[in-house]
């Protein structure tokens, strides 16, 4: 058990902290939801009844689908683009030679098969991201239609479908105030590994490198 604790502290404790964030996220959105009710003449409801409700669900997702969005082009632009200096990018110097490829009975299945598995493999971790960023995306949009619809009933206006949620401006200010934050985020991780240094964190390159030097 030490063994593992130790060789994934990092993923525990990363875990942890979404799940306590996560939990304490719902505390606070119960509490104002109530308010809410309160202030609209509607009867207040459970926590469990919360947790199943289109405010929390898009309050979830809109934050899953920026953070997911962030990772998709993150990992994809990272792949052609560079930045000078910063630790966060690969080595711009094109000439550099290539790492000696390992033994074929060490690379993964997919190397090994080629073929359309091979070139699903080469891509898979901005894949996975996008496919998530989209799973997110959808369950906002149903979330917030659900909630959305509620405050239309409440003042006596026609629902709305899926679609017709996704055309409103509510969902896409929801969407672009993610979005932008989780651009500036990255933004400023790489820009600043530039000049600044984290001791022997691996997201930055080490104490006494010049600010010229590239990757970590």
């Amino acid at each position: 058990m030490r063994r593992f604790l130790h060789d994934n502290g990092l993923s525990l404790v990363l875990a942890a902290m979404f799940l306590v964030f996560w939990i304490a996220q719902s505390l606070v959105g119960h509490h104002e939801y109530n308010q809410e009710q309160q202030g609209h003449g509607q009867s207040q409801i459970t926590y469990s009844q919360y947790l199943r409700t289109g405010a929390f669900v898009e309050a979830t997702a809109e934050n899953w689908e920026s953070e997911f969005l962030q990772m998709f082009f993150y990992v994809l632009l990272t792949a052609f683009l560079v930045q000078k200096g910063s630790a966060e990018s690969k080595w711009p110097d094109p000439d550099e030679p290539e790492p000696k490829e390992p033994p074929e009975e060490h690379q993964p299945g997919p190397v090994r098969a080629g073929g359309w598995r091979l070139r699903i493999y080469e891509h898979s971790l901005s894949l996975a991201f996008l496919t998530l960023f989209l799973i997110s995306f959808v369950a906002h949009g149903m979330g917030g239609a659900h909630d959305y619809n509620q405050g239309q009933a409440e003042h006596g206006q026609p629902a709305v479908s899926l679609l017709g949620y996704f055309a409103t401006s509510r969902f896409w200010f929801e969407s672009f105030q993610n979005w932008q934050s989780e651009f500036l985020a990255v933004l400023a991780m790489v820009v600043l590994s530039i000049w600044l240094r984290e001791k022997n964190s691996p997201e930055s390159k080490r104490v006494e490198a010049p600010h010229s030097e590239t990757g970590a």
